[in-house]
């Protein structure tokens, strides 16, 4: 089935420029990701490919990956002094360019952060007018877009575990947009990602990470706009 658009994306967000692919979109994929990590990186390695390898400098995506690192949104003026400010704010950086990974979408972004001693890894694609796809985290298949509230879960792969997760979210009045599930093998560790129109309430998030066979559970509240 063909992705419906709307007005505002084919106008795209209000943004500091030059352009919503390669600004935008980076701030957006790097803000989701330092939410995945918990809060800004002390370090991160940063890895453009493709269409972002080659123009990510002449473009600011450099500076649009460190803003969202940051926490800057999309149309905060500070871009344009982010790696300054990034320094400023301790943050070690480095980047990478990889020009010709087939497999990959032509704006695609791998970032591993780290702080203290939690690291993630995030694929992130810039889709155009802003929009991103986070296709990966820590190796799984995620593809969530950042712009609904959305439960992470790494949890073992139990007998009606998703059905189960499910309930507990509908007892919170969430309604749920999009899930998915993938897994590194029969019975090893799976990972659901739970996109929802509203947020979980902390005791439901608190509950969800109780659960015995629950590995992590991370939740990223609405952070496109």
């Amino acid at each position: 089935m063909a992705e419906k658009s709307s007005v505002f994306d084919m106008i795209g967000p209000i943004m500091i420029g030059p352009s919503s692919s390669h600004t935008a979109g980076v701030v957006r994929i790097a803000r989701a990701a330092s939410q995945i990590l918990g809060g800004q990186p002390e370090s991160a390695e940063i890895t453009f490919y493709n269409s972002f390898a080659r123009t990510y400098e002449g473009h600011g995506s450099d500076r649009a990956i460190l803003a969202g690192l940051m926490d800057y949104k999309t149309d905060d003026k500070r871009i344009k002094d982010a790696i300054e400010l990034a320094g400023q704010a301790g943050i070690k950086y480095h980047f990478r360019s990889v020009g010709n990974a087939s497999t990959f979408h032509p704006n695609s972004i791998r970032l591993v952060l780290k702080k203290g001693n939690r690291e993630v890894e995030v694929l992130g694609e810039s889709k155009g007018g802003g929009i991103i796809n986070i296709a990966e985290v820590n190796g799984f298949k995620a593809d969530f877009s950042a712009s609904l509230h959305t439960v992470i879960i790494f949890a073992g792969d139990v007998k009606g575990a998703i059905a189960f997760i499910a309930n507990v979210l509908a007892q919170d009045d969430c309604n749920i947009a999009t899930m998915s599930v993938s897994r590194k093998g029969k019975n090893d560790m799976a990972c659901q990602v739970i996109e929802m129109d509203s947020g979980i309430r902390p005791v439901t998030f608190e509950y969800l990470k109780s659960l015995s066979w629950v590995k992590e559970v991370i939740y990223i509240p609405d952070i496109v706009l």
